[in-house]
């Protein structure tokens, strides 16, 4: 009877003999393998504690490893993932967990709204549109002519006419109308067609040339009698001066008010003054 049992174990598989073996082991045996087998659980429980979460705030899974635990089917107990299924796996992250809180929010919001509010600011105060100051500086030169057969003047007048560009910002004058009129009645005419570019907060000059005919008696009289001295006409001038910046055109009126000394065949230039309002 042992040599059949002896027998059947020889030739039963290594796993039936392990199970055998294991049925007639002794008490001393058995007490041994428990105390190699009570540390690898250990381990195992303290390799699942560490997979916590970030923050501490989910509750650790070494209660749980003591009744049933299953290792990870996506990494299988080791904590990594495969490359090639790293951009098809979704990571499930706690509601409580610290990288869904944002931080310094209220700083990052009160310095974009600071620089949105200084940008504005800037923007206004360099592009708002200032007034562009136009002042007619008085009398370059003038040549007077007579005509006795019609009792007929004729007046050629050079002006200067200063611009001042208050802007930040490059302003182009286009174009420059004058009338001369000699009492209520206009005398004549031009156009300027002229290209400045004013620079920010600069000033310029344009010189032009008015040729009006004066036909009229008395003023006639009063610029060839040889007894009267003073030989002064008044000139009334009116303009418009065309100017463009940003994208946007703008016409600027002014007059002025000159004596022309028509006895003489030449006019030197006026001394400059200011004209009050």
């Amino acid at each position: 009877m042992h040599f059949c049992v002896g027998y059947l174990v020889r030739i039963l598989p290594s796993t039936m003999g392990g199970k055998l073996s294991r049925l007639w082991k002794t008490p001393d045996q058995k007490e041994s393998e428990d105390k190699l087998i009570l540390p690898r659980q250990l381990d195992a429980e303290d390799e699942i504690a560490n997979y916590a979460s970030i923050n501490d705030s989910a509750a650790s899974c070494v209660g749980i490893a003591r009744q049933s635990c299953v290792n990870c089917p996506t990494c299988r107990g080791t904590g990594r993932i495969p490359g090639e299924q790293e951009k098809q796996l979704v990571a499930l992250i706690p509601y409580g967990d610290q990288r869904l809180k944002p931080r310094r929010t209220k700083l990052y919001v009160c310095l974009a709204v600071t620089i949105c509010l200084l940008t504005t600011s800037l923007s206004i105060f360099f592009l708002f549109p200032r007034s562009i100051a136009v002042l007619p500086a008085g009398l370059n030169g003038s040549s007077i002519g007579f005509d006795a057969n019609t009792t007929s003047m004729y007046l050629n007048m050079t002006n200067v006419l200063n611009i001042t560009n208050n802007n930040f910002y490059v302003v182009t004058v286009v174009q420059l109308d004058m009338e001369v009129l000699h009492q209520s009645l206009v005398v004549g005419k031009t156009t300027v067609k002229t290209l400045l570019n004013m620079n920010p907060l600069q000033s310029g000059q344009i010189y032009y040339m008015v040729a009006s005919t004066i036909s009229d008696d008395n003023t006639y009289n009063i610029c060839t009698w040889t007894k009267v001295k003073v030989h002064n006409i008044l000139l009334h001038i009116q303009g418009t001066l065309t100017c463009t910046y940003l994208c946007h055109s703008e016409q600027l009126a002014f007059e002025d008010y000159q004596y022309v000394d028509c006895r003489g065949n030449a006019t030197l230039p006026h001394p400059l003054y200011h004209r009050l309002p």
